[in-house]
């Protein structure tokens, strides 16, 4: 008689404690869902559509179309006397990948409730793989504005390789406000509302279409929003061809460090609340 030994069981739980932020792996486990899920949101969002990729530079063209009409033609805001349009499209870029990627994130683990509640698989992967799908967009959008720059004239220089230290920053930023939104999101429905109608106003408080200094001493009111000295810092070294301003990157870069690992801290308290709030 053969000896049956009963099967192993495999047991998929979460680590616990601060390991969980200390120890990326986890999360790196599961990078191929995360990627997965970000192409499907892709997938989903061009899915049907004529122009398909083409929106991801038509959205903020058409943003820069309505503000070089009005605040440069009309309102004669100054931009060094360099293309109105060409220093608006350079700030709508960053911006769009902002408020995309939060407007995806803020319904991320609502939309995948199914999966909340029947496996476990790392609950930041959803809000993560929502602002990866967004970078398809920015990337996009970013090759335009190389294009853009070359065709204008208004040359490169070597001030362009604080881009990558500046988009670390932004990355970081708008993760760390994901996270949040998206667990916000699970006990109030709200907040996706209350997501999109900030940030249709929240553009005109962030130096995209003006710049900082055209504020005067109230510029800091300003570049408090930690946002705004990364959005300053792209125009600067892309269209100004200056560095930026490093006290105030420093002071949005360690933000959003500091922002980002509150963020994950948070949410992991909240975590174990996730599946009941469904």
């Amino acid at each position: 008689m053969l000896n049956s030994m009963p099967p192993e069981t495999i047991r998929l739980e979460p680590t616990s404690g601060f390991s969980r932020v200390l120890a990326p792996r986890e999360l790196w486990r599961y990078r191929d869902l995360a990627l997965q899920i970000a192409v499907r949101d892709i997938t989903v969002r061009y899915r049907q559509t004529l122009l398909g990729g083409a929106w991801a530079v038509l959205q903020p063209i058409g943003f820069m179309v309505v503000f070089s009409l009005f605040f440069g033609k009309l309102v004669k805001v100054p931009s060094d006397g360099l293309p109105y349009a060409l220093f608006t499209y350079v700030g709508l870029v960053p911006w769009t990948f902002v408020a995309n990627g939060l407007m995806q994130a803020s319904n991320s683990l609502v939309g995948s409730s199914n999966l909340l509640t029947k496996v476990y698989v790392p609950r930041l992967i959803f809000p993560l793989a929502a602002v990866l799908s967004q970078l398809f967009d920015f990337v996009i959008a970013s090759t335009v504005i190389g294009i853009v720059v070359l065709a204008v004239g208004t040359g490169v220089s070597w001030q362009l390789l604080w881009l990558p230290l500046v988009f670390v920053g932004l990355f970081a930023l708008i993760v760390g406000c994901a996270v949040l939104l998206s667990a916000a999101s699970l006990f109030f429905r709200d907040v996706k509302y209350l997501v999109e109608v900030t940030l249709m106003f929240a553009v005109f408080f962030v130096p995209v279409f003006y710049e900082a200094r055209m504020m005067g001493k109230w510029a800091p009111l300003v570049l408090i929003n930690p946002a705004a000295p990364l959005l300053e810092a792209t125009s600067a070294t892309v269209v100004h061809h200056v560095p930026p301003d490093f006290g105030w990157l420093a002071y949005s870069l360690v933000f959003a460090v500091l922002f980002l690992w509150g963020s994950f801290m948070l949410f992991m308290k909240l975590e174990p609340y996730f599946a009941e709030s469904v």
